[in-house]
């Protein structure tokens, strides 16, 4: 019989439901409604105005064909905006809206709070040890993932 509390993928599994359940609590009782995916379109945005949909879902490590659910649900609200490219007329182009810039900024203290509700066990050296370890496993095994990160970003 397999003890399922010795394999990592199980606990990284069961770690995830946990990270998405303390975010939707964190980010809800601060009266936002907000997933993890559309909180990383947000900042990515943020920091990368006028990217293309493509480069968007590889930056955050999303699958692109599903990335454009996530994209309508906040130009519907308001939050971002798509326009023609400028060097590609297939392409869109995205960027958050004044009303996106206010809401990033609003939620962004209850989503640092939800990490600090998932890390609250730890303290503060085994917090530093999990997180380079983290990293380093999701470096590791990027090109495993079905939306492997991509960490550059074109020109527009």
């Amino acid at each position: 019989m397999t003890n399922l509390d010795d394999l990592p993928g199980h606990l990284i599994r069961r770690l995830q439901q946990i990270a998405v359940s303390a975010f939707m609590t964190e980010t809800g009782a601060a009266g936002f409604d907000l997933t993890p995916v559309q909180f990383a379109v947000l900042a990515t945005l943020e920091d990368n105005p006028g990217i293309d949909q493509a480069t968007l879902a590889g930056l955050i490590a999303y699958d692109r064909v599903t990335i454009g659910g996530v994209i309508a649900r906040l130009e519907g609200r308001g939050l971002i905006e798509r326009k023609v490219s400028a060097s590609d007329r297939r392409a869109r182009t995205l960027k958050l809206t004044e009303e996106g810039h206010a809401f990033l900024a609003s939620a962004r203290p209850s989503v640092f709070e939800t990490q600090n509700v998932i890390l609250k066990e730890l303290d503060d050296a085994e917090k530093d040890v999990f997180m380079v370890l983290l990293r380093k496993l999701t470096d590791a095994n990027n090109e495993l993932s079905r939306a492997p990160l991509r960490r550059a970003v074109d020109e527009p």
